[in-house]
This record gives structure tokens, sequence and C-alpha cells, in this order.
């Protein structure tokens, strides 16, 4: 099955987004920022990462950074979801697979995500 690491400080948006992904069929990880998800990303094998871009401790740009500096995690797709910075996300497509302005569609995230990643398969 695959894991998604959802990235976000808002435990809100992180859990609607967790269960939505989970109620696809997918299992999911979360973290309230940045080093979170590499503490976490050291430990657990992960097909996808979905961050926001302004937190604290570490930024999800300053993540992606850490996560294409790491041999082993070089190909793991990255999207970013932010609000004022996702300008920023567009302007590095090396950094990530996709980029979703919040308030973002569900639908669509999870569409991106299964094309990233492909469907979870029926238990």
């Amino acid at each position: 099955m695959s894991t998604i690491l959802v990235v976000d400080d808002e435990y809100l948006i992180a859990n609607i987004l967790g269960w939505a992904l989970e109620d696809e069929g997918f299992d999911v990880e979360l973290a309230g920022n940045g080093q979170k998800a590499l503490d976490l990303l050291k430990g657990k094998r992960v097909e996808l990462v979905i961050t926001d871009y302004m937190m604290p401790v570490m930024d999800g740009e300053a993540l992606a950074v850490s996560i294409r500096a790491e041999p082993l995690l070089q190909a793991l797709p990255i999207i970013l979801m932010s609000g004022a910075q996702a300008h920023k996300g567009r302007d590095n497509p090396r950094l990530f697979a996709a980029v979703f302005d919040k308030p973002f569609d569900i639908d669509q995230l999870i569409a991106k995500v299964k094309e990233l990643v492909g469907a979870p398969e029926a238990p």
C-alpha cells in the first residue's frame, strides 16, 4: 500500500487531507514541519510527500531541497500546497511535481496523487 506523508503545521488541514487520502485507500503519515518530516523519512518508506510552504522550524522549500539532496530520496515526488507562496513552488519545478494553491480542490489533489503514485490496490 502506498504511504503519503502530509506535512503541515495547520493540523485541521493535515487531518482533513489525511482522512480524504485514507478514504481513497492510502496510508498516511503526518508531520507538523519539515524537520519532523525529514526525521520520519529516515525510518519510514513513503511514496509521496505533500507539504505546505510556510511552517515553523523548516519550511516546505527547505524540506524539498533537503529531500533532493538525499540520494535515496531524489526521485520522491513532492506536492506543494500553499497560499501566498505557491508561486515559489512553480518557480522551482525541479523541486515539486505539482503545486496547489490553498484553498485547494481535494478531488484535484487526490487525482494528482493517483497520477504520481498510482491508485492503491483494493484489499
